[in-house]
């Protein structure tokens, strides 16, 4: 069976069990998504826990050679729905190697006195750098210079681009990853406008940029760059309504989360020129780009199919750079996201409410202190 992981293609799932102090208190933990640097990274720090690796994302062979997991620490691709809960009995905690957790069923975690743990800080200055490579790129037309080169077409027809100088970049969330953006846009020379449920004027006079209604920043933006966590109320936040307030010149910078934008929309908009372009790190329904299983196996499988039929699409537009949601992917934030991980095994572990994102479950085991 051919799994694919989020960086190569291995040809076997293989388990990596290694013994440490489990007789003596220490913790079985699964690893899901791992390296081979990782493994040995992790075994370096964890060597009082058994550790079990699995190169690929969570199966239902994973599942049924971990049933004795106490922690399970997953990556961006595996999707640890209900069912996947309720076939690790031993399981305590589950620590996703990520900032985001909406592939972790935290509902269910949280009935079953599982807590949940995440990685809330890691690489607020390298998803930044991305998404600004993102906007260089569409900026100079980087992606079409770069396939003429690969046809031997050297010409610089239809390759002018344009100056950052000047131009209004929204950015939309000004959390960590959000000012970061903010202050490479100064550096640029850029106007900063944005908007965030929870303004922070302090900072914005600070850092020099102005927040606005999301109405007014759609409305002004040149480039529009997107930095909100996915959930309920950021669903589709980018949709039909929301592209038709933009300017038919700007461009769309995606680095967050794909079920933010509305798929359709993206492509209706891109296709009628109300968008210019699009930089995107994640697309809705990436999952199924990565693995025909998983469009195979959906239990909503037309809509799966629906999906990968729209990212097609949009993937085969020449004003549209898509990277394979690598955003994160710099070795210090890598390793960053190790260390964080680790700490909060080891402190759960001892007893502490480590990056818990589900905190009620450990009120009654006396945890938190």
């Amino acid at each position: 069976m051919v799994v694919l992981t989020r960086r190569r293609t291995v040809a076997t799932v293989e388990a990596d069990r290694v013994p440490g102090g489990l007789m003596g208190g220490g913790m079985h933990i699964v690893f899901l998504e791992t390296e081979a640097w990782e493994e040995k990274y992790l075994k370096d720090r964890l060597s009082d826990h058994e550790l079990q690796f699995f190169h690929g994302t969570v199966t239902d062979s994973t599942l049924e050679r971990t049933k004795a997991a106490d922690v399970l620490s997953p990556f961006i691709y595996s999707r640890v729905n209900a069912s996947a809960v309720q076939a690790l009995e031993n399981l305590k905690l589950v620590a996703t190697r990520s900032t985001g957790f909406d592939h972790i069923a935290v509902g269910e975690c949280t009935k079953r006195g599982i807590a949940v743990a995440n990685v809330p800080s890691y690489g607020e200055n390298t998803v930044a750098e991305h998404a600004f490579a993102l906007i260089l790129t569409l900026s100079r037309h980087m992606y079409q210079a770069c396939l003429n080169r690969i046809e031997s077409d050297f010409s610089a027809h239809e390759l002018t681009g344009f100056d950052l100088k000047d131009k209004t970049v929204g950015v939309v969330g000004t959390g960590r990853i959000g000012l970061h953006v903010v202050r490479i846009a100064r550096g640029f020379g850029m106007r900063v406008v944005a908007f965030d449920v929870q303004p922070n004027d302090l900072l914005a006079e600070v850092l020099g940029f102005e927040y606005m209604s999301l109405e007014r920043v759609l409305a002004e933006s040149d480039i529009l760059s997107l930095h909100v966590p996915y959930n309920k109320a950021t669903h589709h936040l980018m949709d039909a309504d929301k592209f038709a307030m933009m300017k038919r010149s700007a461009y769309l910078i995606n680095t967050a989360r794909g079920g933010v934008v509305d798929q359709r929309a993206l492509l209706d908009a891109l296709d009628d020129g109300t968008l210019a372009g699009a930089g995107l790190d994640v697309l809705e329904g990436e999952e199924y780009i990565k693995e025909e299983k998983a469009v195979l196996t959906d239990a909503n499988r037309a809509e799966a199919l629906g999906s990968v039929g729209q990212n097609a699409l949009i993937l085969r537009r020449k004003n549209v750079v898509y990277t394979p949601h690598i955003g994160f992917n710099s070795r210090e934030a890598l390793v960053r996201i190790l260390d964080t991980t680790v700490e909060n095994i080891t402190g759960f572990e001892r007893g502490e409410s480590r990056n818990i994102v589900n905190p009620d479950v450990l009120k009654g085991a006396g945890v938190g202190r």
